[in-house]
């Protein structure tokens, strides 16, 4: 390929690959024309559709991969199988071929081989899955959302720190607030886990401006700027707010259709309707970083439609434009990552 801006794609990673991957890159293309992809999957499936869209064919290169990644697929046995789709397509990210990739499959897969393949920033021990989400004040940052279902005090004061930085740079706050995800906001409330990553937080001297735990409900308030959880809370948290946006959105379309009274006033609330739809619509919101690589693999949802996949696509151009592994690279070479370890050895004397 040229020396554009390639990025690396899974396509037939997702519940309705490959077909959903080739519209929504079609999407993304006519919005970013700067850019080239790299096609791996199954040429047989794959080009019969890309076909369709001679324009978005002119920017990429196709990759036959003889095998696909299943979302019932264990970690374990998709890292030996160097010929699936998710593989290869990340794999041209560690050989410098794209610079980031994409795929809505497997999540564990992804994180697997991503970690395999690509490898973690020195000194940390796992990467998570990061994403910025809408709350009634802005945005806010969460981790992990489903990377790691188990995580001990310092994997979660490790994704407290990396969620610090991605909150500094994407949100431009300079003191972010983080908050722990718990079920209560009392002390003793939660899991041991929980409260030694709060006490390695508040002890270990690093720069983050740790508020406390944060429960379910006060998500979408913006009491916290980075929410900090293991991925089996986060995964849930996530997917219970995303259902609810969804179900508001249907009780007003359901609520005007039934309504007389609020079809003849839709007209002169239509701006508020569409400004309301467009901050909840998960699929705006799509496309999560796995933050803690020395490269960027960017996971959407496996469910998602042509639009959701292309704002996927669009959020690892963003991340790939602002340099954004290197400068979360940079931001933890100037932190003493073993004072977290320390801080947990220190408290269990």
């Amino acid at each position: 390929m040229s020396d554009n801006l390639v990025i690396s794609i899974d396509a037939m990673g997702g519940d309705n690959s490959p077909r959903v991957v080739i519209e929504g890159l079609a999407i993304a293309a006519k919005k970013n024309p700067d850019v080239r992809f790299l096609l791996f999957g199954d040429e047989g499936k794959v080009l019969p559709i890309l076909n369709a869209y001679p324009n978005l064919k002119k920017v990429c290169e196709m990759r036959h991969a003889t095998e696909v990644v299943r979302n019932e697929d264990k970690p374990s046995q998709v890292i030996r199988n160097r010929n699936t789709s998710m593989y290869m397509a990340i794999d041209a990210v560690r050989k410098g071929e794209a610079k980031a990739v994409v795929s809505a499959g497997n999540t564990g897969a992804l994180m697997a081989i991503s970690k395999l393949t690509l490898k973690t920033i020195q000194r940390i021990h796992r990467p998570a899955i990061v994403s910025i989400m809408p709350h009634q004040c802005g945005k806010y940052v969460m981790l992990d959302l489903g990377a790691n279902t188990e995580c001990d005090a310092v994997n979660l004061a490790e994704f407290a720190l990396m969620g610090n930085i991605v909150a500094k740079h994407a949100l431009g706050i300079e003191k972010p607030r983080v908050a722990l995800l718990n079920i209560g906001a009392e002390e003793m409330k939660g899991k041991e886990e929980i409260h030694q990553a709060a006490k390695v937080i508040r002890n270990s001297q690093l720069d983050i401006n740790f508020i406390g735990y944060i429960e379910p409900h006060e998500i979408p308030n913006g009491k916290a700027d980075v929410i900090i959880s293991d991925g089996f809370t986060g995964n849930i948290a996530l997917k219970s707010i995303e259902g609810t946006a969804r179900l508001v959105l249907r009780l007003l379309k359901n609520s005007v259709k039934k309504s007389l009274l609020a079809k003849l006033g839709l007209p002169f609330m239509l701006g508020v309707a569409l400004s309301l739809k467009k901050t909840m619509d998960p699929r705006l919101y799509n496309g999560a970083m796995f933050v803690g690589l020395n490269g960027l693999s960017v996971k959407s949802h496996g469910g998602t439609d042509a639009l959701g996949y292309s704002v996927a696509v669009d959020n690892a151009l963003k991340l790939v434009r602002q340099n954004f592994v290197n400068t979360i690279r940079d931001e933890l070479e100037n932190v003493d990552l073993d004072l977290l370890s320390q801080e947990i050895l220190y408290d269990s004397y």
